[in-house]
Parts: C-alpha cells; sequence; structure tokens
C-alpha cells in the first residue's frame, strides 16, 4: 500500500513539474464560414517576470488583470520578491526571464559578458511627478540643498538611489566632497530613522517618500527637473531574447496598452495598488498616480552619465557598452535608440 502511494505521489509531483514548463493554455473563439462559433485551445509561450513591490511594476498588473498579455500572445507569470539582491539572484540563475532594474544594475551584469538587455523605460520622472526624493527629518531644521552639505543622507548605497541623490545635490550647487551618504539599505529602517530625526536626511521612492512626508519629513529636492537620472527600465536576459523574442515583444505590446490605460484612468486601479502593497494604506485616499512612460529607450547620454558615475564611485572598473547593452528591436512601436 505504502509502495503504490509513493508511486502515485511521485506520478503528481512529475505531473506538477511538466505542467509548470509548458506553454500556457488559452481559449480562442474562432468563427465558421456557416457562423457557427467554436472555441479552440491555443499554447501561449511563457514569460516569468520579477521586480520589487514598487509602483513602477503596475502596468504589469494592469496587463495581467485586463488580459492584455494573453491577447497580445504571451502569457506572464509574475514572481514577487523583497529585495534587489533576490531578484538579481533570480536572474543570475536563470530562473525568470525579465525584471524592473535600472542601468547601474545593468552594468554590474554586463561587466564582463552581455548577460542582460534593456528593452524599454518602466517609469520616468515628469514634470509633474518625481521617482525620488531628498527628505529632511522634521526636526532637522533642513529645507534647503546648500544646508545638507556634509550632513549624512540615508541611502542604499551602490544603487540608483545614492546617484539620483549624488546628481541631484550636483545640480543645486554642492561638490562632490560636500556630499555624505549613510548606507541604510532596508526602507523602512531608513523611514524610521528619518521619522525620529536619528538621520537628518533620507532619499527615499515614491510612493514612499509621500508617507514619510505624511509622517513629518519635508522635501529637500525631487527628480522632477532631472529625469534623465532616476528611471527605471525593463530588462531581459540574453538567453531568453534569443529564445523567447515573440514573447518579449507581446509582453511589450502588453505593457504599452496597460501604460495608455492607466494614463487614460489613473484612478481606475486601486484594488491593484491595495493588493500588491504598492501605496501605503495611509496614502490610498489621497495618492495621485505617477504618468507612466510611453515606448522608449535611455539614451547613451544618460547611459554614459550613470557609467560616469559608478567609476568614480569605484564601483565599476570597466567601460560598459551601451549598444550592447540596450536594445530597440522588441518594441512595439518604431522607437529608434536615442543618440
Amino acid at each position: 500500500m505504502r509502495k503504490s502511494h509513493l508511486i502515485v505521489s511521485l506520478f503528481v509531483l512529475v505531473s506538477l513539474s511538466i505542467s509548470a514548463c509548458s506553454p500556457a493554455v488559452s481559449p480562442v473563439s474562432s468563427t465558421a464560414n456557416d457562423g457557427s462559433t467554436s472555441v479552440v485551445t491555443v499554447e501561449l509561450p511563457v514569460l516569468r517576470v520579477t521586480a520589487l513591490p514598487i509602483i513602477d511594476a503596475l502596468p504589469i498588473f494592469v496587463a495581467q488583470q485586463e488580459g492584455l498579455f494573453e491577447k497580445a500572445g504571451v502569457q506572464v507569470e509574475f514572481v514577487p520578491v523583497a529585495s534587489a539582491p533576490e531578484r538579481d539572484q533570480l536572474i543570475s540563475a536563470g530562473q525568470v526571464d525579465g525584471m524592473i532594474n535600472e542601468t547601474l544594475s545593468t552594468f554590474f551584469f554586463n561587466k564582463e559578458h552581455v548577460q542582460i538587455k534593456i528593452v524599454r523605460y518602466a517609469l520616468k520622472p515628469t514634470s509633474e511627478s518625481g521617482h525620488f526624493y531628498i527628505l529632511a527629518s522634521g526636526q532637522s531644521g533642513i529645507t534647503t540643498p546648500d544646508q545638507l552639505k556634509g550632513v549624512e543622507i540615508g541611502v542604499s548605497q551602490g544603487t540608483v538611489i545614492e546617484y539620483v541623490t549624488y546628481r541631484l545635490l550636483q545640480e543645486s550647487g554642492l561638490a562632490k566632497e560636500d556630499i555624505k551618504t549613510i548606507a541604510v539599505p532596508k526602507i523602512p529602517e531608513r523611514m524610521a530613522l528619518l521619522s525620529s530625526g536619528e538621520l537628518a536626511a533620507a532619499v527615499m521612492p515614491d510612493p514612499l517618500a509621500a508617507l514619510a512626508v505624511q509622517q513629518g519629513a519635508k522635501v529637500v529636492l525631487d527628480d522632477s527637473k532631472y529625469p534623465q537620472y532616476g528611471f527605471s527600465v525593463y530588462s531581459f536576459r540574453t538567453d531568453s531574447l534569443n529564445t523567447k523574442g515573440d514573447a518579449v515583444k507581446a509582453f511589450l505590446i502588453g505593457i504599452e496598452e496597460a501604460v495608455a490605460m492607466i494614463n487614460a484612468n489613473p484612478g481606475g486601479y486601486t484594488d491593484i495598488l491595495t493588493e500588491k502593497n504598492l501605496v501605503p494604506a495611509p496614502l490610498l485616499a489621497t495618492y495621485a498616480l505617477p504618468t507612466f512612460t510611453a515606448a522608449g529607450l535611455p539614451s547613451e547620454v544618460e547611459w554614459n552619465d550613470a557609467m560616469s558615475w559608478a567609476q568614480e564611485m569605484g564601483l565599476l572598473a570597466v567601460d560598459v557598452s551601451y549598444w550592447d547593452s540596450v536594445t530597440g528591436d522588441y518594441l512595439p512601436l518604431s522607437v529608434a535608440v536615442p543618440q
């Protein structure tokens, strides 16, 4: 009896493994010459995509909810992660095809050989909505950038957050040697230290910056005037691009439609913001979604500036090719790679 149970269990496990690796099946209606309608099933390729619980990922969830990926011809499985290292580990292990990341992490993946390619902007600051905010504690008395000279600013070091911090302060007249950062990689800890006054200043992404302001922090700077620094991107493994190129194109068609829907009706997706924990509950009633970016790619100027900063900070010892790491081949529209 135990032997038969074991055989059944093994059969179930093998079946589950096979089904997890099989293409997704989607029902499609077809109409015959006599006007009758029948439903057939079509196997769709599967893409696995990962991201942190950030507002940048909203178009993925909207496309899933509205059936936009299936309409375009792809099944998308979203794999949630709690940290950038966890995200990067999944990519390195080949357990996911794509992710939302930024240019800095692309440098680190591609510094020896090209492992990933950027295929689209994910979220880019606009004049109406910033992406990253330099905040001062309400107890600090700091309200202007010049008051941050020599003040330790809580950041996640070696990331886009630290890069944006340097560039925004330099745009405001501070010299590199005037800028001091301190590593506080965990955002909840950074927020707590800022709220208590133990940190005089810290950098937060939207919408957590809005929550910090609600708790008493003051906005000193944001990147709404400098969209060339604080953007995120969609990237895919080169192996996935080579073997699932049409699926990536379908994914980006779904993203494009989702972006258009969000921008046309920004108040229509509160359910997703709540379910996916993209916006803190205290902000839901007042939070205004950012305008999501239409199809486009980082420019070589943007790429080179971030690479120059990473090299200046000792994070990167080589040049990483823009033209090997950024591609417009998968965009649904005819978008030229910017110069």
